[in-house]
């Protein structure tokens, strides 16, 4: 196992497209003064919309890409101009990047061979990892007669083969589809938990993170935003791009005005009629006329019965039943408000519902940078 930190890490890539009579210009950072700490034997996961550069973080730490600025280091080791080899880290890709001709056994023994390790050590480590990602029974086959959840194990059985100090998954589940998904998440989440390797995922998918990950470092445009565990982002976001991003269905965020009413404070939206008292909470850190943006997350929009206190009745738009949930949607102004319920409730576009709150449950951000505004 090891200690996996990042230090205010760049990664610029040079435009080398020539063009006649214009100077070579150089991009943005794919990746901007990005630092974090992976402790022995944590499982991170790196989250983000494609482009954000998880990718390229993970290239970096594996020695694929060259960093622009920066360190990283492995244990007390700076292997910033370490070779690949000398790493001592497992990487499976996304594409399983099998060798076709090869059985498993040998497509799991090839790295092993190239190094010159006896024979029955390399045996004694297949059988080992083949065991533990549930591939003994595959060895002999050819990974063309290999489903792609199976190939996947074999991919990973191939990085975990060397005993590596630092485990890197590049989007492993992207290719499969929604059961083998959720079979392999359950794989990936065992294997840690019984060999305890140091591991980083990188995934745009925030099920995966969330399930998978003891903390998650979510990017964006080349920055972390946010790193915590997964209850941390998803009930603490720090900014509007980490509500948004994380949570299925994702967290409402409304732009409203802060209207002043005898006692205290109400949320106004434009083109609505919907008005939403202020939590006391949020008195000191609100005034009249200010523009916020709302966040509220779907469950936390509750259906008032009849006799308790709510806001304006309002129409519902969207009505959808799940089996095990039902998601209603209400228009405020331009934009859907959603609620998210596991009572058996129906309703027709159309039917008046009233809607209250979760008041501890809210969240302000500032209308201008998306930053959170704390109550």
């Amino acid at each position: 196992m090891a200690v996996l930190k990042l230090e205010h890490v760049y990664k610029r890539y040079d435009n080398t497209e020539k063009k006649l009579f214009k100077k070579q210009v150089k991009n943005d950072f794919a990746v901007k003064d990005l630092s974090f700490e992976c402790k022995d034997g944590e499982f991170i996961g790196i989250l983000g919309p494609s482009g954000c550069g998880k990718s390229t973080t993970l290239r970096m730490i594996a020695g694929l890409e060259q960093i622009t600025a920066g360190d990283i280091y492995i244990g007390d080791v700076r292997i910033n101009d370490l070779h690949p080899k000398d790493r001592n880290i497992g990487l499976a890709f996304e594409d399983y990047a099998l060798y076709p001709p090869l059985t498993v056994y040998d497509n799991l023994a090839f790295n092993m061979r190239a190094r010159n390790i006896p024979e029955q050590e390399i045996k004694e480590s297949v059988e080992r990892v083949a065991g533990l990602m549930k591939v003994d029974e595959l060895l002999n086959m050819k990974p063309l007669g290999l489903s792609g959840g199976q190939k996947q194990r074999v991919n990973i059985a191939r990085a975990l083969v060397r005993r590596p100090g630092l485990l890197l998954l590049d989007e492993p589940l992207s290719h499969l589809d929604g059961k083998m998904r959720q079979q392999l998440r359950y794989e990936i989440k065992r294997m840690h938990h019984e060999i305890k390797c140091t591991t980083i995922i990188v995934t745009h998918d925030q099920m995966e993170a969330m399930s998978l990950a003891d903390r998650i470092a979510i990017m964006d445009i080349g920055c972390l935003q946010q790193i915590g565990t997964p209850l941390e982002v998803y009930d603490d976001p720090v900014n509007v791009f980490v509500a948004g991003f994380i949570g299925e269905p994702p967290m409402n965020l409304l732009k409203s005005t802060i209207t002043s009413v005898t006692g205290g404070y109400m949320f106004t939206f434009e083109g609505s009629d919907l008005h939403v008292p202020v939590p006391e909470r949020y008195n000191h850190v609100v005034k009249d006329g200010m523009q916020v943006t709302l966040g509220v997350r779907p469950v936390d929009v509750l259906i008032a019965g009849e006799g308790e206190h709510s806001g304006t009745p309002i129409p519902v738009a969207i009505y959808e039943d799940l089996g095990d949930e039902r998601r209603v949607s209400v228009r405020v102004g331009e934009n859907l408000l959603n609620l998210t319920t596991t009572d058996q409730v129906y309703f027709n576009p159309g039917d008046i519902i009233s809607l209250r709150l979760n008041a501890e449950k809210t969240h302000l951000f500032d209308i201008e940078t998306g930053n959170r505004i704390r109550s």
